[in-house]
This record gives C-alpha cells, structure tokens and sequence, in this order.
C-alpha cells in the first residue's frame, strides 16, 4: 500500500482498495516507520500526516518533525478547520534553555520562541529546514491569536469610537 499523493489514506495498487489509518488527538495519521529517531525519546519516528501534509511524528511522546517550508500551509489548512475560540497562551521562557539534536543532521537545533501566535517554543534546524515541536505545541499555535495579522494586532477603530 501507498499513501495517496496530498491524502491521509493508503491506496493498493494491485487491488485499487483505499485504507484511511486512524488518526491521534491532534489528527495525525502515522502511515509506517521512518528511519529517524526521536530526539526526545529515541525511538523511530513514523512517516505521517496530517490534513494531507507529510511529517514525522513519534508515537511514544508525540512530538512532530514538520518540513519548514510546508509549516506556514499546514498552519493555515488547520487554522481554517478551528471552531474553537482563540486563547492566549503564554511561553514558558525556561524552555529556551532545552537542547535537542536535529533528527536529520543530528547537530544541535535552535531553540526560540515561534514569531506568529501562542509564544510557543519550538525548535529548528535551519541546515535541514525542519521544525520540531513537542505534543500540542502545533495546536497552541493554530487555537492562539495570530498578532500578526493587521486586524488583530491594530484594530481598526468604528466611526463612534
């Protein structure tokens, strides 16, 4: 079986059945083992996906390895798909201090705050342009006011006010 090119099912080739794997608390569909390891737990990370974008993602604590230059759509896509009310969520500034290794390249990744909503610490590898973020941090993100949006971070004042 074959995960479906912009999908989150697996297809056969031979016998054209369509197989949708179950997602987790956040939506993500892990599809098969990858041959990276977790730089939280160690254990393999899977191949994934989530709202049709392909990530890596670690079954035992649930952290996501997302491509840089498809986090902005994936942001977007789930963005557009919230109902619930946004909420602001402070970071926690000790998590800066946190050193994990890039899956990838395993060299050191940079540790900072996320610039759009949430002030969720997150980290990357530029070298590899990959994103790492632990458990729930994706969906603090998406839920979080986006200041960074002009009618959010100036709005614009009514003729009576």
């Amino acid at each position: 079986m074959q995960l479906a090119a912009g999908s989150d099912y697996l297809t056969c080739a031979f016998c054209k059945s369509v197989h949708l794997v179950d997602a987790d608390d956040e939506g993500v569909r892990s599809i098969d083992e990858a041959a990276q390891s977790c730089p939280i737990c160690a254990v393999l990370l899977w191949n994934a996906t989530l709202s049709g974008v392909r990530l890596r993602s670690c079954k035992k604590c649930k952290g996501m390895l997302i491509a840089m230059e498809v986090f902005p759509d994936l942001l977007e896509q789930l963005r557009a798909k919230q109902t619930a009310v946004a909420m602001p969520v402070l970071g926690d500034p000790s998590e800066l201090r946190r050193k994990i290794n890039c899956p990838n390249c395993h060299r050191p990744m940079d540790t900072h705050f996320y610039f759009g909503g949430g002030r969720v610490v997150i980290d990357g590898c530029d070298g590899c342009c990959l994103n790492w973020l632990d458990h729930g941090e994706l969906m603090r993100i998406v839920r979080a006011p986006d200041y960074s949006q002009p009618d959010i971070a100036n709005p614009v004042e009514g003729p009576g006010n």
